[in-house]
Formats: structure tokens, C-alpha cells, sequence
């Protein structure tokens, strides 16, 4: 395809499950005129070989993400709260699984 043709096309983050029950992983990118062919496009490049079950597909300026930079501010109020990870104490042999 000639990339001029879809300069003016969206892009589109590609997500693929590969077995029901896992999780769905980010596979890449592609530029699609809109979420329907978005998936169209995004099965003919990544599951060719049958490595797929389900797709996912969003438009690239729907994603907001956390600025890496700012991962103090963001997660250290977080880290205060020692009763969400409470080790702290022993766990009596007969328990097993916790």
C-alpha cells in the first residue's frame, strides 16, 4: 500500500490475545480510517498464523499514560500505607496459602 494514500488515517494501538484466558498484549500499530478497519487491517498483520482470539484496537490520542518522570509524586503516597503489604508479621506453619 502507498503510505501516501493514508497520511490522513488515524493510528490505531494494537492489542492481541493469543488464548482465551490470557492476557491481551500490545502487538503495534496501525493507521486505519476507522475502528472497524483498524481491526481488519491489524488481523492481516498480526495473527497470519493463527495466533490470535480476540483483538483490540484504540486510537493512539485515547491513550493517556503517567509521565515516567513524575513516578515519585505518583506512586509514593503508596508506599506510606505498610498495612497493604503487611509483612510485618509471622504466619503460623499451618497456614498454607495466603
Amino acid at each position: 500500500m502507498n503510505d501516501s494514500m493514508n497520511t490522513d488515517w488515524e493510528l490505531f494501538e494494537v492489542f492481541l490475545r493469543a488464548k482465551n484466558g490470557l492476557n491481551h498484549k500490545h502487538v503495534g500499530s496501525v493507521h486505519a480510517a476507522d475502528t472497524t478497519m483498524a481491526i481488519g487491517v491489524a488481523r492481516d498483520l498480526y495473527t497470519r498464523r493463527n495466533e490470535g482470539e480476540s483483538i483490540w484496537v484504540i486510537a493512539s490520542k485515547d491513550i493517556t499514560a503517567s509521565d515516567p518522570d513524575n513516578s515519585d509524586a505518583l506512586f509514593e503516597p503508596a508506599k506510606d500505607k505498610i498495612y497493604r503489604h503487611p509483612t510485618f508479621y509471622e504466619i503460623t506453619k499451618e497456614v498454607k496459602n495466603m
